[in-house]
Order: C-alpha cells, then structure tokens, then sequence
C-alpha cells in the first residue's frame, strides 16, 4: 500500500486540476452514477468533536474509497487544526487497499475547488472584489483556488481575531500579486460591495446577512455548524441556491446543514429552495444565474465524491512521480 504524508499529497493538488476533476465527480452525483451514502459520525460530545466516515465509488473515474474525518471546533485556540482527515483508497476490481493518503490537505483543497467551480459557473463575468469570512485553512484555500476563475483585483478578508485577519491579509497577498489584499473593519464591511463571498467559518449565528449583500452578489457558504449557521434565512429565500446533493444538504446532521431547513416568515426553508445541484450547472441541464441582478448561492456540505475526485487524482500523479513509501499490511 502506498502511503503520502501532508507535504507529498499537498504538491500533488494541482488547482485547477482538481477543479476539473471535482466537476466530471458532481455530473456523475447529479445523474445517479456515484455510491455515496451520506456522511454518519460518532460524535465526542464532552469535547465537542465527532468522527466522520464518508465513503464513495465513482465508476467514471473508477475511484473507490473511505475518509475518515475529524471534527473538532475547539482545536481552533489550541493550534491545531479543527478539520484532521485521512483517505484510504481501495482497488474497485477486487477491494485490495491502495493508498493511505492525508485527508487534512484533500479536504481543503476539494473543498475550495468546489466553490472555485460554482464561482466559475456562477459569478458575473465581470467580478472583481472577493470577501473572505475566517481566517481558518478553508479561507487560505477559498482565497487561492477562487482567485483563479474570476480576475480579482481586491479581496477583503474579515474574521474575529484581528491578528489572524492580518497573518491571513499578508499570506494571501503573498499568493496574489498584484491584487489589493486587506482587512475590513468587519464581516459585514466585507461583504457590502463585494461581487463574490467565500464564508468558511464555524458560525453559530449567521455572517452572511442579505442585508449586506449586493444584487449580483455570489455566495460560497462552506461552514457547518449543527448547532447554527452559516447564511441567514432571508439570502437563503432570495437567492437561486445550488448543492452538491440534494440528498447529502437536506439530510440530518451530521451531513446536511441548518442554513437550508429554518424557519422564517414565509414559511420553511426546504427543498424548494434548492434550484440545482452543481453537477446539474457543469451538465448544462441547468443553468447557474440567469440575471446579472441575481444573488446565487452555492451551499457546500462536502461529499465523498469530491474526496475520492481528488484521492484519484493524487494517486495518479504519486503514481507517475514515483512519490511515496510502499508498506505491507
């Protein structure tokens, strides 16, 4: 069995790879090809984590694999990371083990190749001002692989500590050149005038309010909370919304989220207010925005299937690098 550390699965992502990778992964989720049962976890509640188990199988890419995934908040004031992954691959003809690969860098970088695709799908063809809510992984990651489909030439990044939205403003700055990269007085100063957001945080109470969004506006909602949310009801009802799975946003936790199932006024945010899922938009059987005034939403979960887009493609590129320890197990 082949095993990668973090460093040899990181310089094994390429970007925007991984982005073309994660779209065919969503058409197959969208036309029924994929085995993904939905995430189930064992929770730790006297430390507020849980162990996730996300497995998936995608015939087209003949990927079949299983990550485990652990999720614990509290590590944000402790220096480590909330989100710590592995991803154990397996051959789909017979079931032998393949790979033992790092599921932490996986995670942010199919997670951030997602939105990086939505956004490619969705936003104006004329955004230049990014919004960044956290300071955490998932924010650096969004910053990057965001960067690279629409031609930015401002990101604002915004987050409760201002020594994290400083070290994030000099990070991404030294990632982007050329682009004004800076921090704003607030997340909701970050977000008025911004013609894209990338909210990945661990909110409780929402920090996507429609208030301070702009018509056009497209939104990346990445953070889960089963105890809150992300986005406020009102951008939720007002906004064209797209998911990876209908099946996997509109479960219980711990694989769907709250931001889609609350209540407000009008009624009971549900599966109505889901338009499309982005497998649908990369098909072209439905389209992203269909007015240059519209605010969309692209509400991420996370699934198996772009995990086990991106195992494949580390795995091929191992492969062809000669990179990694063999092991006996």
């Amino acid at each position: 069995m082949l095993v990668l550390s973090r460093a040899e699965t990181e310089s094994l992502l390429d970007l925007d790879d991984l982005r073309r990778e994660v779209a065919a992964a969503m058409v197959e989720v969208s036309e029924g090809r994929v085995s993904m049962p939905v995430r189930t976890a064992a929770t730790v509640p006297e430390h507020g984590g849980l162990l996730g188990v996300m497995p998936a199988y995608l015939p087209g890419m003949g990927s079949l694999m299983a990550k485990l995934v652990s999720v614990f908040p509290r590590n944000a004031g402790a220096g480590l990371p909330t989100h710590q992954a592995v991803v154990l691959v397996f051959d789909p003809t017979d079931g032998r083990p393949l790979a033992l690969l790092d599921g932490t860098s996986i995670t942010a970088a199919r997670t951030a190749a997602g939105s990086a695709l939505s956004t490619e799908l969705c936003a104006r063809a004329d955004a230049r001002v990014l919004a960044i809510l956290g300071t955490g992984v998932q924010a650096r990651s969004h910053a990057t692989a965001v960067s690279r489909v629409r031609k930015f030439t401002q990101v604002r990044v915004a987050g409760r500590d201002p020594t994290k939205v400083e070290a994030l403003v000099r990070e991404v700055g030294g990632e982007l050149p050329g682009v004004e990269v800076s921090a704003a007085v607030s997340l909701a100063a970050a977000c008025r005038g911004a013609d894209v957001v990338c909210a990945a945080t661990h909110a409780v109470e929402p920090v996507v309010l429609r208030q301070n969004l702009d018509p056009g506006v497209h939104v990346c909602s990445v953070g889960l909370n089963p105890m809150g949310r992300e986005v406020d009801s009102a951008t939720v009802a007002s906004a064209r919304v797209i998911v990876e799975s209908r099946a996997a946003a509109l479960a219980p936790a711990p694989a769907g989220c709250n931001d889609l199932r609350v209540p407000i006024e009008e009624g009971v945010i549900g599966p109505d207010h889901v338009q499309a899922e982005i497998g649908e938009l990369v098909a072209g059987s439905r389209p992203g925005r269909t007015s240059p005034e519209q605010i969309t939403l692209y509400k991420s979960v996370g699934v198996a299937a772009q995990d086990a887009a991106a195992a494949n493609l580390v795995l091929l590129a191992a492969r062809a690098a000669h990179i990694g320890l063999e092991v006996e197990v």
